[in-house]
């Protein structure tokens, strides 16, 4: 019981890694003292490239005698075949045919028997052995083994697909005749997924196919997906960005329609919108109510009515087609009276606004009118009284009332029972004559005058005198209706006769009854 377990404690754990460092020197020491063929333990190339295999005989003490060296290329497990041969007094020798025109010794001796192979296959990939005859201790050899890699051929595509409801193959991605064989993956924002498959060549190399798939529809039409490549060959990950292509039957509107298709318009425009894959080629425009009107000008997917009339108030129908269907959108327009044209739109309001801008002026002007004459009637301190003739008619002063009545006359000394004149002055300080007929004499007291010979009107400076005393809003007429007379004679007629003319010494001829203003 007592040496098993002292056997257990020299094995135990801390003792092992010593023991294990020991028997790797051991192993060591007993290789280097056998290997005397110094080669290259692993190779890399490519096709159409060209490798130097390197062999060197070692000898540490000088004893060994070199026959001849041979080179031995094994491309499967049991098969050897001779390549190349190296003999001091027979030379060179290439037995296998298919390597004859590609081998050749780097040097011309036993000691160096490297070798260059040009023009590689990938069959060429193998184990080769660099094998000495010598005595007295018999073969020496060394062996490399020689790894043919191939660059992938990567290429993707598309897959076109119809819009459905299985799923189907939309995109495929390729690493073709590859060494060693290339990894695939997708990268992609759609639902899907991906199969991956792969061939093996004759000469070694390896053909990697993936395949992505997803249930198509419209929407993932032109989304992309993306496929990545990774080989031992490369540097970096190969990548290629893919947009799908799903076919599907067209869809359509209508645009344009404002809903203000007046009478006379001529702008009047309808756009068929249509989208598919492949894109609809095919536009076809219609009336629900026969053919289209005369007004209609149809360039492929637009429709243009030249003058809005009662002939364009109906159902338009726009229909598309691809391979895959067809569709059709209609749209109802409506023809409107024309409050307006709008064309005179800007004649209208240049109009509107010239007219204000005229009241205004008028307006301002009135204003300026009114305070003239408001302020001229301050001036004058009130209504003037003047007295009629050199005494005055009666011994007292008359009031003006705003109107003045003068009389004339035919002949003088006459009694003149002919049309009487009434000289008006109105408001605006304008005179007229109106004809009074004489048959109003009866309300008048007739005093017979002697006519004089010259006018009875007053003169210029005396009408001016009065008339600066008037003012728009002092006449008479507001009171009686046009009546010149104030009201305490709206009674008495404004016709005289001649018999109530009085003569004055400075040859004048006045009214006993009239007043003068």
């Amino acid at each position: 019981m007592a040496r098993d377990g002292a056997r257990s404690s020299f094995w135990s754990a801390p003792r092992l890694p010593l023991l294990l460092a020991v028997a790797g020197l051991l192993i060591a020491g007993r290789g280097v003292g056998a290997q005397k063929v110094r080669v290259e333990v692993e190779l890399e190339a490519y096709p159409n490239e060209s490798v130097d295999l390197r062999c060197q005989f070692i000898d540490g003490g000088g004893k060994t005698k070199l026959t001849q060296v041979s080179w031995i290329w094994e491309p499967t497990e049991g098969q050897r075949d001779n390549i190349a041969v190296y003999h001091p007094f027979y030379g060179q020798s290439f037995p296998n045919l298919s390597f004859k025109d590609r081998v050749i010794f780097l040097h011309n001796n036993l000691e160096n028997p490297s070798i260059r192979i040009s023009n590689l296959r990938m069959s060429d990939a193998g184990r080769f052995t660099c094998e000495y005859a010598t005595y007295p201790s018999g073969n020496e050899q060394g062996t490399t083994t020689l790894i043919m890699l191939a660059k992938p051929k990567n290429s993707a595509n598309v897959v076109t697909v119809q819009a459905g409801t299985k799923a189907a193959v939309v995109a495929q991605c390729q690493a073709a005749d590859a060494k060693p064989a290339a990894t695939i993956k997708w990268l992609s924002s759609v639902g899907g997924n991906h199969t991956t498959s792969s061939t093996n060549g004759p000469d070694g190399t390896v053909t990697v196919r993936s395949e992505y798939r997803l249930v198509p529809t419209p929407a993932d039409d032109g989304r992309e997906v993306t496929c990545m490549v990774d080989q031992r060959t490369q540097d970096k990950t190969w990548t290629h960005h893919l947009r799908l292509s799903v076919e599907y039957p067209p869809s359509v509107s209508i645009e344009g329609y404002d809903h203000n298709w007046y009478m006379g318009r001529s702008d009047a425009t309808l756009v068929c919108t249509a989208e598919g894959n492949p894109q609809p080629t095919t536009v076809t425009w219609t009336a629900a109510s026969g053919p289209l009107p005369d007004s209609v000008l149809v360039d492929g997917n637009k429709l243009t009515v030249s003058k809005v009339d009662d002939a364009v108030n109906t159902t338009f129908i726009c229909e598309v087609k691809n391979k895959h269907g067809a569709a059709k959108d209609q749209i109802t327009t409506l023809v409107i009276e024309a409050l307006e044209d709008p064309s005179s739109t800007g004649i209208v309001a240049g109009a509107v606004i010239g007219s204000l801008l005229a009241l205004l002026l008028v307006v301002a002007l009135v204003g300026v009118l009114v305070t003239r004459g408001r302020r001229q009637h301050r001036r004058g301190g009130g209504v003037d009284s003047v007295a009629a003739g050199s005494s005055g008619i009666g011994g007292s002063n008359s009031t003006d009332y705003g109107n003045k009545a003068r009389l004339l006359f035919g002949g003088e000394g006459k009694n003149n029972n002919g049309p009487a004149y009434t000289y008006r002055e109105g408001c605006d300080n304008t005179g007229t004559l109106t004809e009074k007929a004489n048959d109003f004499h009866h309300h008048l007291h007739h005093h017979p005058v002697k006519p004089s010979p010259h006018d009875i009107l007053l003169d210029e400076a005396e009408r001016r005198k009065f008339d600066d005393s008037l003012e728009d809003d002092e006449c008479y007429d507001r009171f009686d209706g046009g009546n010149a007379f104030p009201p305490t004679y709206r009674d008495q007629e404004a016709v005289y006769l001649d018999d109530d003319m009085e003569s004055q010494r400075d040859g004048s001829v006045i009214s006993r009854t009239a007043i003068y203003v």
